[in-house]
């Protein structure tokens, strides 16, 4: 990656869905990029978004693990990162108590740990020269107690946080924090979550560029946070002046296993 004329962008979960656009939308604005996702398909992903133009470099790795996260930091050689874009995560459905302990392990640390690890590695040396842009990719899930996607809602709630507060801690800086908030978006993330048999998991969804679409822009702009969709928006206001136990309630009949045929 030489062309240092362009501006350079690293995406996170980039293989489908969100990741995906994110990495497209950075490549037709003019981004060099460094993509990472857990899968294969990662390489075959680069090999599409290089007809766009540009340098694009790709990186399998497993984004749970601090050696996943410095596998994919040290593939940028050193180069100045204009722009992290850190959407990588995945969920999982199905009660608690009844899931594999080692599964909800990988949900949290791909979430939380692996992205705060990468967003403290890039964001150093973005405080090094004053400048650059960060975007989180959160979730309206924050808001709600996810009965039979509780880790997930956990994680996505600590991620909205982290977001806000490390964008006040950068506010006199040249670095600018945004978190993108989607709602259930149409991707692979329901059928990796085992969730296809949910109420939530068969309803229409949004699209999935339209989203990156909406957080691109605001990343761009430098805003703080971004809703995407205005159901989403109307479901966040809502879900902050609705009782706890109530939202619980509403999110168990969505994505209780088998509700899609309740």
């Amino acid at each position: 990656m030489n062309s240092q004329s362009r501006s350079f962008a690293i995406v996170t979960g980039a293989s489908s869905g969100i990741g995906y656009s994110l990495a497209r939308i950075c490549a037709e604005n003019g981004f060099d990029l460094l993509i990472a996702a857990d899968e294969p398909d990662i390489h075959r992903t680069a090999q599409a978004l290089r007809a766009i133009g540009g340098a694009v470099e790709a990186v399998e790795a497993d984004l749970a693990t601090r050696a996943g996260v410095d596998k994919l930091y040290a593939a940028a050689n050193g180069r100045p990162i204009d722009a992290l874009l850190a959407n990588a995560g995945h969920g999982l459905g199905h009660a608690f108590l009844d899931q594999n302990f080692d599964e909800v392990r990988h949900v949290i640390d791909t979430n939380i740990t692996g992205t705060i690890y990468l967003i403290h590695k890039v964001g150093n040396e973005m405080r090094a020269r004053n400048q650059g842009r960060i975007l989180i990719t959160g979730s309206i899930a924050g808001f709600i107690p996810g009965s039979f996607q509780a880790v997930y809602n956990g994680t996505k709630a600590f991620i909205d946080s982290f977001s806000f507060a490390l964008r006040n801690e950068l506010k006199d800086t040249g670095i600018t924090v945004t978190c993108l908030m989607p709602g259930a978006t149409e991707t692979k993330f329901f059928e990796r979550a085992d969730m296809l048999d949910t109420k939530v998991g068969q309803q229409e969804k949004d699209d999935p560029t339209e989203v990156a679409q909406n957080g691109f822009e605001a990343m761009m702009r430098g805003d703080g946070d971004i809703v995407s969709g205005w159901k989403n928006k109307l479901q966040a206001a809502v879900a902050n002046v609705t009782p706890a136990s109530l939202l619980a309630e509403q999110h168990r009949k969505m994505a209780a296993p088998g509700s899609a045929k309740q």
